[in-house]
């Protein structure tokens, strides 16, 4: 396959797929497919409601022929299939793997002689090649590996983040064969700045990006465990961590919340992979026990804070700063604010949460609570939790919004110390 005849479709237009396409359209004839029409025809209109991909970006690739499209006729006649689908876990933790069924049914019904599909979207070793090509197999009524071929090449986006950029972040590639290998390699170096890594087989690119996060998450819990600890001992916990970094090769993880689709979901994939070989992994499923459990715990250690300064929390007032699983970003899958605002909402306290980036009608559509994208003026609160680092509580006067006996709770580590009764 030349390089020039290479026709793309990027099956999915989130936080992944859109930078994906839109980056794949500045060398190649490329079209974005999503299910949701209501996406489709908002990224016509040249505007990202996710804030991935600037308006004046995604205006310029559209002015020079990069489509949106809900029409499975439109994506017919390419060749080299990308997708980018979600993959969540379901209520039980457990992986759910029917946005990438539907996203191998769709191709399935599109793809020809010698197309390749290669899969974005995170998955446990195996997935591929196990679960979502025969999908294609079967729909399509072709051979792998003899009519189609397949890559993997895992996602490496970071919402919210402007410095690494997706071309700006190296990029792990694979192919079914060797030679695809090869092919899928080049057609990713040809955009991505910051180069390429061909792993040897799908499934180790597959192990490389479940690990990624895996690991990410279990130092997290380490030092959320510390926090846990060294709140005990009355020491402040980023105290130390800040001593501690002045070693050349200690690792500054802070302790904090883990949501989003990635860190917070990931090891879960690999979790079960590795029961299904047989064997119960530990450090694992604990890192995601200690970090699934510090919404509880933050919302706990403010009402003892509040307890301790004698105020009523039955009825109090408390404002949460910040919705969102991370800052500067308006994601809010997986956010685990959602749980300190449930634990506080079990002592029937006055909740408030205000978060300038969170859409409210996801926010009540997916967790069925009310926040707000402004301050209710004069509104004095009896405790405050600051639970994302969005830019603009930077410059927010807390005080002005803090009852005369009051609690702040700096979940981010982030506020003047002489300001706050307790942190992570």
């Amino acid at each position: 396959m030349s390089l020039n005849d290479i026709k793309i479709c990027v099956i999915g237009l989130g936080y992944v797929g859109l930078p994906l396409a839109r980056l794949f359209s500045t060398k190649y004839k490329t079209i974005g497919f999503d299910m949701s029409q209501r996406r489709v025809d908002a990224l016509m209109t040249g505007h990202d409601d996710t804030l991935e991909v600037e308006d004046e970006l995604l205006q310029s690739a559209l002015e020079n022929g990069f489509v949106c499209t809900t029409d499975i006729e439109k994506i017919r006649d390419c060749n080299f299939y990308v997708v980018a689908v979600p993959t969540p876990v379901d209520k039980n933790n457990n992986p759910d793997l029917t946005p990438l069924y539907g996203a191998s049914n769709t191709v399935g019904k599109v793809i020809s002689k010698g197309d390749i599909v290669v899969y974005e979207s995170t998955v446990y070793p195996g997935v591929t090649e196990d679960e979502c090509i025969p999908v294609v197999e079967k729909v399509s009524g072709l051979r792998f590996n003899e009519d189609f071929f397949a890559g993997y090449s895992p996602e490496r986006i970071n919402p919210g983040d402007k410095l690494h950029t997706v071309d700006k972040i190296k990029k792990v590639t694979s192919g079914s064969t060797p030679e695809i290998g090869k092919v899928v390699d080049t057609v990713y170096a040809s955009v991505i700045t910051a180069g390429t890594h061909l792993a040897p087989s799908i499934k180790v690119a597959e192990a490389a990006k479940v690990i990624e996060n895996s690991q990410r998450d279990i130092n997290i819990a380490f030092v959320n465990e510390l926090s846990k600890i060294f709140n005990k001992m009355e020491i402040d916990t980023q105290d130390v961590l800040a001593a501690a970094s002045t070693k050349w090769n200690f690792l500054p993880f802070k302790p904090g919340l883990v949501g989003g689709h990635c860190i917070g979901v990931d090891p879960y994939y690999l979790a079960q992979c590795a029961q299904r070989y047989g064997y119960n992994p530990e450090i694992i499923l604990s890192g995601r026990r200690m970090n699934d459990g510090m919404g509880e715990y933050v919302a706990n250690e403010v009402v003892k804070l509040m307890l301790k300064k004698g105020i009523q929390v039955l009825g109090s007032d408390i404002l949460i700063l910040g919705f969102t699983f991370k800052e500067n970003c308006p994601d809010v899958r997986n956010t685990k604010v959602i749980d300190i605002y449930s634990t506080l909402n079990e002592y029937r306290i006055n909740i408030d949460v205000y978060d300038p980036w969170a859409s409210p009608d996801i926010a009540k559509n997916e967790y069925g609570i009310d926040i707000k994208n402004e301050l209710l003026p004069g509104k004095k609160y009896d405790a405050v939790i600051l639970a994302v680092a969005h830019n603009e509580f930077n410059n927010l006067s807390i005080k002005d919004y803090l009852k005369d006996k009051h609690v702040v709770f700096d979940v981010k580590g982030i506020l003047d110390t002489s300001l706050i009764d307790g942190r992570l």
